[in-house]
């Protein structure tokens, strides 16, 4: 695969999806519009392209760009729109601590949580999309470290490593009473046991956190 071929964005169609937390044991339907999702997880040659940045523990050009922080993935969504040519979507506070989503915009973004779970269960209704192992880079079978991206079989929808290898950010915010300004994360990583590469499975981390399984992959709006 060239590295056009790792920028693609994939069709989502519009549906419901029912959000779950174990935590919590609550669960509640979101309406999902249809929207584009990237095919993989941002490469580290893609980070570097766009920010001149190479922040990886691990070092290599198809492998996904992890040690990230939400605030890098926000800021990286805005520039890769305009090198592209589009509006960035992510407005920033001069303080650095805010940051608003103007929804008008058709940049890139990160996915809301309800629309990476739409997105990895593609149809299906079980805990994974196929068989783990032949979808997912995780701990029985990762040898305890990061693989490139697309080495495992997509879901029915063409999106590759949605569960395992590396956590995605989500846009949305885990649970502001309890938690303050955590963001969620989702998809499970290569260190993970089984039930941590769940479709439903929700983690957490601090937005200016950088942790070296955790990743992103690029959503965009369908504007009119």
């Amino acid at each position: 695969m060239d590295a056009s071929t790792l920028n693609e964005m994939i069709a989502i169609p519009p549906g419901q999806v029912v959000l779950s937390d174990r935590r919590t044991q609550r669960s509640w339907g979101v309406e999902v519009a249809p929207y584009q999702l990237a095919a993989f997880p941002v490469t580290q040659a893609l980070y570097a392209q766009t920010t001149g940045r190479r922040p990886s523990a691990a070092r290599g050009d198809r492998l996904p760009v992890e040690g990230v922080s939400w605030w890098d993935a926000v800021r990286f969504c805005n520039a890769r729109s305009l090198q592209d040519g589009l509006a960035p979507v992510y407005q920033l506070r001069d303080d650095g601590e805010g940051v608003e989503w103007d929804t008008s915009a058709d940049g890139y973004r990160l996915p809301t949580e309800a629309e990476w779970e739409h997105a990895c269960r593609a149809g299906t209704t079980g805990p994974h999309y196929g068989p783990l192992d032949e979808i997912a880079w995780y701990r029985d079978n990762s040898h305890e470290r990061i693989h490139d991206v697309g080495g495992k079989r997509p879901n029915p929808w063409g999106l590759y490593d949605m569960l395992g290898n590396v956590w995605d950010w989500c846009w949305d915010v885990y649970d502001a009473e309890v938690y303050g300004t955590y963001r969620v994360l989702r998809g499970g990583g290569w260190f993970d046991e089984h039930w941590s590469c769940r479709a439903s499975a929700r983690r957490r981390s601090h937005p200016s956190f950088q942790v070296e399984d955790v990743g992103f992959r690029l959503a965009r709006s369908v504007t009119r």
